[in-house]
């Protein structure tokens, strides 16, 4: 796109000088002397020594920075190595992205440590040449972190300035992120911050992150004083997403983050509680052990996606536990490993349940034929104002139309048998009973990868 914009800009410019040219020609004989002499002088030699150079397009050099940021990295790169315009608002790029596919860095033609060597280098030079001014984003990808830590700090120095918005680091092994980087003001403009494999210590009385709407932290090294103390001035705070953190024990957040909609807490192998006084949390999506669930009396939570480990019957759990914790709930996603509910003694009703999915994906994958379907039953008894249920017993992105291997995941001969046996079932006893207002849709084998064999 900025090229384009940038091919039509000169073509524009140059069809402008050309006619100013054809003007000229029919012109007095002193403005076209006039207009020779102007250009000896700019160039400093006779006619017959040098033709004058083309300068470019004379554009506003906010709309040349435009045009530059809207270009792929490696296509402003090479734009500012050819023009002296481009070289300018090069210092200024707001979009920062190093990886080893942006840098052209492929690893089955080459050494891994050329690779690091080369990355380091590479980046090292642009951000030196960055005058960190008009940054916006900065994502790096490091894969090989051991050869690079001593330069991530002066990366992210340059970096986090004054106006930067998003800030993401992936790196593969540990790192200890240097938090007081955000001191002083200069992290009160970030956005998004994403950190993956790290220690990040937030100390206690540090003022930053005011802005921050998005805080997604990855196999990251930070206890539940250390997330209280950077949500305690996270005011903006929408977004906020823990997966495999284990060094959190609990997890807590305050009522004056009111702008929080939605929680993710994924793997914490070590967490034993959650309490929420967000009062405008909306969806949380949960997968670990059972832990105490605290939303408040007036929670508003309304979708909710909940995922148990393997030896907790997820469904159970969903249908004794939640609706006194979600009594708003609309939206309920259940994925379960076990068999059956159970007959679960249910104390209260999901009266504002809508939408009900349950995933028994662990099932198919040690399938059971005697694991009791009818007890998911229950669920349609406490939901009153259901309105889709959907029931799935395989994985969502196996089928062959979306994998990359072109076929569906595998199953046993036993598998697909039980699975056209319960296909026909349908047909004949459930689809004649199905009111006419309720819609029935029943995913069939892949005719494809699951086809009995006659």
């Amino acid at each position: 796109m900025g090229l384009l914009l940038l091919n039509r800009f000169i073509s524009m410019q140059r069809e402008r000088k050309r006619r100013r040219q054809i003007q000229g020609r029919h012109g007095s004989i002193a403005s076209r002397v006039r207009q020779k002499n102007s250009l000896y002088q700019e160039d400093g030699h006779s006619q017959c020594c040098k033709r004058p150079k083309y300068s470019g397009p004379n554009l506003p050099e906010d709309i040349l920075c435009h045009i530059h940021s809207l270009m792929l990295l490696r296509d402003a790169a090479r734009a500012a190595c050819v023009s002296r315009t481009f070289l300018c608002s090069w210092r200024q790029y707001p979009k920062l992205t190093f990886s080893n596919k942006t840098l052209g860095l492929k690893r089955s033609a080459r050494r891994r440590g050329d690779i690091a060597r080369d990355f380091t280098n590479t980046v090292d030079h642009i951000l030196k040449n960055h005058s960190g001014v008009g940054l916006k984003e900065l994502r790096l990808e490091v894969h090989d972190c051991c050869n690079v830590k001593n330069y991530i700090n002066s990366w992210l120095q340059t970096a986090i300035t004054p106006g930067i918005e998003e800030i993401s680091l992936l790196v593969q092994s540990y790192y200890d992120f240097p938090c007081t980087l955000l001191s002083d003001g200069r992290g009160n403009s970030i956005q998004d911050l994403y950190l993956t494999h790290c220690a990040f210590r937030p100390m206690v009385g540090i003022d930053c992150l005011r802005s921050l709407k998005r805080l997604h932290l990855c196999r990251v090294c930070i206890t539940e004083d250390e997330l209280g103390c950077l949500l305690s001035s996270s005011f903006a705070l929408e977004r906020l997403e823990l997966r495999y953190c284990n060094e959190l024990i609990s997890l807590k957040i305050p009522f004056y983050l009111e702008r929080l909609s939605f929680l993710m807490v994924y793997a914490c192998k070590m967490l034993q509680m959650i309490e929420s006084k967000a009062p405008n949390l909306f969806t949380f999506r949960f997968l670990g052990d059972p832990i105490q669930l605290s939303l408040g009396d007036l929670s508003r939570l309304k979708h909710l996606n909940v995922k148990l480990s393997s030896m907790i019957n997820s469904c159970s759990y969903a249908i004794t536990k939640l609706p006194s914790i979600v009594p708003h709930l609309e939206t309920l996603t259940v994925s379960s490993f076990s068999e059956g509910v159970n007959n679960p003694v249910v104390a209260n009703k999901f009266f504002h349940l809508k939408y009900l999915e349950i995933n028994l994906g662990g099932v198919s994958e040690s399938f059971s034929p005697a694991y009791d379907y009818l007890s998911l039953v229950s669920f349609l008894d406490v939901s009153p104002a259901l309105e889709s249920f959907i029931l799935s017993d395989d994985d969502k992105t196996g089928r062959c139309s979306v994998r990359t291997t072109g076929r569906c995941g595998p199953l046993t001969k036993h598998m697909i048998l039980e699975a056209h046996k319960a296909l026909e079932a349908i047909r004949r006893y459930i689809l004649g009973k199905v009111p006419s207002t309720v819609k029935l849709n029943v995913r069939e084998p892949c005719s494809r990868c699951h086809c009995v064999e006659t």
